[in-house]
């Protein structure tokens, strides 16, 4: 139990350290995916629900794609892309190439772009579920298409889509691990360092195992209280009305 708690301490020769600077990157990592992959869902749900034929059609092929590549093969084929774009473009205009993507950055576009491939079908179907009278409304009223999206649909939407949202947070928070295959020092690139310097592959990857739960149970929670506010923020709001 000593050599346990040693190599778990915080201090000179223990892993506590570097651990949780691991869970701070993935929480990183999964932070700066979050919003690509919100934003870019919605923009495929909007697109998919366009009037423009080329326009649907080109959102359901990169949504499909994203979905079909494994994100493993995402990462590695994103990375490889930018860094030949760096270099090109430094040919292009005569300089020498002294700059490389991060992969911090890299993975987390990358895990961003595979969110929004799947958060799309979340939003598609809670923009389905506001129905087509509540935008006839706001029209009535004298809103634009635009300020009807923004002050009428969307909030209404967000409420349908949040629990749908919240478990793709949960996978995404799962599958930044991936992102230790580009030496990003993140918590399982952490905890694999640590496994090859003291031979004690169980005790860490069991360690791993109870942060992840824990970390699914705190969002599973947040994501309770947030949709239960929402709710009775609506209930509230429908009563004033009446």
């Amino acid at each position: 139990m000593t050599d346990v708690l040693a190599m778990l301490s915080w201090g000179d020769g223990g892993w506590g350290r570097l651990l949780f600077q691991g869970l701070l990157v993935t929480l990183g990592v999964a932070a700066m995916a979050l919003p690509i992959g919100l934003v870019g869902g919605l923009l495929l749900a909007l697109g998919e629900r366009s009037a423009r034929v080329t326009l649907r059609w080109f959102c359901r092929l990169w949504k499909t794609a994203f979905q079909a590549i494994p994100e493993l093969l995402t990462l590695f084929v994103l990375y490889i892309s930018i860094a030949k774009a760096i270099s090109a473009l430094a040919k292009l205009v005569g300089v020498a190439q002294g700059w490389t993507p991060s992969p911090m950055v890299v993975g987390a576009l990358a895990l961003g772009l595979v969110f929004a491939s799947f958060a799309a079908e979340v939003w598609r179907a809670a923009l389905d579920g506001v129905g087509r009278g509540q935008s006839d409304g706001a029209r009535s009223i004298g809103l634009s298409k635009v300020q009807a999206l923004r002050l009428v649909i969307l909030p209404q939407a967000l409420q349908l889509a949040l629990p749908g949202l919240g478990n793709l947070w949960v996978i995404l928070l799962k599958d930044t691990a991936l992102v230790s295959i580009l030496a990003v020092p993140d918590l399982m690139r952490q905890i694999n360092l640590a496994v090859a310097s003291t031979r004690e592959p169980f005790l860490f990857y069991l360690v791993a195992c109870f942060i992840y739960i824990a970390l699914t149970t705190v969002s599973e929670q947040l994501l309770r209280r947030a949709t239960s506010r929402r709710r009775s923020g609506w209930a509230a709001a429908l009563t004033e009305r009446g």
